[in-house]
């Protein structure tokens, strides 16, 4: 089973007396029964000294894969993972990290930008809001031909302790001759979580990879908001787990790409 760390390098809201800002590295497994921290002078914040505790905090055995949730974190830890071989990986759901941050009141907000729209010569023909049993979620696609499936176990409703009668909601595209490339630059974008925001006109946002951000879709149709709004709903009783599903046609015949999302609910605290 691989070794995985969750980290994060960054300023500490801690000062020594002479006003020096000091840096903190924070690291834990994702049941933090393994911890380890350790501060430098902003002076000494480099790529370094950050490889020599990582050597420290691993002892005898380095970790296979080190999850940042940080943008700011992100280019020294990979620095430093070419440097002892580890894999770095640009990942939201840090869960136990960011719960030992806000248990020290240390800020876990990113900065994030607007949403930029989709580019044009993506979107598919339609799209519609969905539901699946989660008892039938994983079965109905897990033994399928689909060039791009991403259903981890960590989100697999039964891993998660949910009844299998509990509706997952989702959002289909039917992208028609688009369905692949649309498919294609979802998985390059690396998905998190599809939010409906409501507005004028209200939007579904795709959040993506460590803080982008991009607007799938805006509607200002009373049926489609209601529809919304069920969606939403739906996600608060699944414990925010959601999927995103991409296929050529309404046949139900094909699929070019599924993903299983979950709402960041501590980052988003």
């Amino acid at each position: 089973m691989s070794l995985v760390w969750q980290a994060d390098f960054y300023r500490s809201p801690l000062q020594v007396a002479d006003g020096q800002v000091l840096w903190e590295l924070l690291i834990c497994d994702a049941t933090r029964s393994f911890e380890y921290t350790a501060t430098c002078p902003q002076s000494v914040a480099n790529s370094s000294w950050l490889t020599d505790q990582l050597q420290l905090a691993a002892g005898a055995k380095l970790p296979d894969v080190i999850q940042v949730f940080r943008p700011q974190s992100l280019s020294l830890m990979e620095v430093v993972g070419r440097n002892l071989g580890i894999k770095i990986e640009p990942q939201r759901q840090t869960i136990a990290l960011k719960q030992w941050l806000q248990e020290k009141q240390y800020p876990i907000a990113v900065d994030k930008p607007p949403p930029t729209p989709l580019p044009d010569n993506l979107w598919g023909d339609e799209w519609r809001f969905a539901s699946i049993q989660a008892g039938d979620l994983v079965d109905l696609f897990s033994d399928r031909p689909i060039p791009i499936l991403s259903l981890p176990e960590s989100l697999q409703p039964l891993n998660l302790g949910l009844a299998s009668t509990i509706a997952i909601p989702g959002v289909v595209i039917y992208g028609g001759r688009r369905s692949l490339n649309l498919a294609k630059w979802i998985a390059q974008a690396r998905p998190v979580e599809l939010n409906y925001i409501a507005g004028a006109p209200d939007g579904l946002v795709l959040e993506a990879g460590l803080a982008d951000r991009w607007i799938l879709v805006t509607f200002a149709d009373a049926e489609v908001t209601a529809a919304a709004k069920v969606y939403a709903q739906r996600k608060q009783q699944s414990q925010g787990l959601h999927f995103l599903l991409v296929q050529p046609d309404d046949s139900g015949m094909t699929y070019t790409g599924i993903w299983l999302l979950q709402t960041d609910v501590v980052g988003n605290l």
